[in-house]
């Protein structure tokens, strides 16, 4: 009766301890300069944060590294960081692209198709959609210096019709979005949120687009 239950409990313990395992999140951010943050330093960025505030809440989550660079446009994201998916095998990605594309003029219809391509591939390679987060891309067009990227086009107008596309994309997968583009008007009416170079938020605007984030991150991989 002894030996039977040592076994059991042994058995007891070896599940446990794998389900332990199968919970650790192993977090892969793609992106361009919003999700790599130029403007702040590493330790500031909003996926630094989010790593460590979700470890803060019990979910033990490790980051496997920011791929992201600054000017990626779609495209670029599925030549240099798609790859990266199958190499780390992350369980929890992050995706906020496309301002790069509109500021080069990449047709909508073009920007959309990227996009498909990117959702796909993470679809695939995910054991399920409630770990993938999409954000949305924020309103360069208040800040000093946005004004110089848009071409003479509306910025604001431009960024929320691609964003349109986002949110459309994401809902008929049933993918969660969070949407930041408002948030960040607010670097309009606050220089504490705008970076040295005027174009890009400030770590505290990174701050904040995190707590939006962390909330949506803690009930998705709970």
């Amino acid at each position: 009766m002894k030996n039977i239950s040592v076994v059991i409990l042994s058995l007891f313990i070896s599940k446990f301890t794998m389900a332990q395992h199968a919970t650790k999140i192993r977090y892969l951010p793609l992106g361009d300069s919003y999700t790599i943050c130029t403007g702040a330093t590493s330790e500031e960025s909003w996926p630094k944060l989010l790593t460590t505030h979700l470890n803060n809440t019990g979910i033990s989550t490790t980051l496997l590294g920011n791929p992201a660079r600054n000017g990626f446009s779609t495209q670029e994201l599925i030549n240099n960081e798609l790859p990266l998916v199958d190499k780390l095998q992350p369980n929890f990605v992050t995706l906020l692209i496309g301002v790069n594309d509109w500021v080069r003029e990449v047709s909508i219809t073009e920007f959309e198709n990227n996009l498909i391509t990117i959702l796909n591939t993470l679809e695939q390679k995910l054991p399920t959609n409630s770990t993938l987060i999409i954000i949305t891309i924020p309103d360069f067009g208040v800040t000093p210096q946005g004004a110089k990227y848009g071409g003479g086009r509306s910025i604001s107008e431009g960024i929320h019709s691609f964003n349109q596309v986002i949110i459309q994309a994401a809902k008929k997968r049933n993918l969660t979005v969070v949407d930041i583009f408002e948030l960040s008007k607010k670097m309009k009416t606050d220089s504490a949120l705008i970076a040295t170079d005027g174009l890009h938020p400030s770590a505290k605007e990174y701050a904040q687009w995190e707590n939006k984030i962390l909330p949506v991150a803690i009930k998705l991989l709970k």
